[in-house]
């Protein structure tokens, strides 16, 4: 996958709107299905994909509404700081990664990333926890977690595989439809 930017590059229109809601709608209904299981759920993946294709602002929009939207269905609190800046951490490293050419051409280094992912965010996660609810041992609470972390990766690990190609062509429809209206436009 390739970090682009080209479409709809400054202006969101009324068709990248949709697209963006109908993304984050399958975030939202992922991650629900998804919650008997502890931290398995499709978001992180999708965030990812999203990121690596779109870039950085794009994938971000996406992750906040759909951090905020089910934490509406799920449960609001403190935590939801912390998830958010847990993701926007996460996203802006994998942004600056996939500018690398040979993170942004490999999909199985992103695929990697993405299994890598759930023990970056579960760390992130827990220094921000430690600090907010003010605990004195750190490692005793991590160490506690990595059991959700590996959950966490591996269902990135899973969704990245399955998703990423349907997403691939999601994103040459919308471009191929971009350009053909634009140059109608013309």
């Amino acid at each position: 996958m390739k970090n682009s930017d080209r479409f709809l590059k400054s202006v969101f229109s009324v068709r990248e709107l949709t697209y963006l809601a109908l993304i984050v709608a399958a975030c939202v209904v992922g991650r629900i299905i998804f919650q008997p299981i502890p931290n398995v759920q499709p978001m992180t993946a999708i965030f990812l994909i999203i990121t690596s294709r779109w870039g950085l602002g794009r994938g971000l929009i996406v992750c906040l509404l759909s951090v905020i939207i089910t934490n509406f269905y799920m449960g609001m609190g403190i935590w939801t700081v912390a998830q958010l800046l847990s993701y926007v951490v996460l996203l802006a490293l994998f942004s600056g990664l996939v500018k690398v050419p040979m993170m942004g051409k490999s999909f199985f280094l992103q695929w990697g990333f993405s299994f890598v992912s759930g023990f970056i965010y579960g760390f992130i996660i827990s220094v921000i926890d430690v600090l907010v609810y003010g605990m004195t041992a750190f490692l005793p609470y991590y160490l506690q977690g990595l059991p959700f972390d590996f959950l966490h990766s591996i269902g990135n690990f899973g969704f990245f595989l399955l998703l990423a190609p349907i997403f691939q062509r999601l994103f040459q429809r919308i471009e191929v439809n971009y350009k053909s209206t634009t140059s109608a436009k013309k």
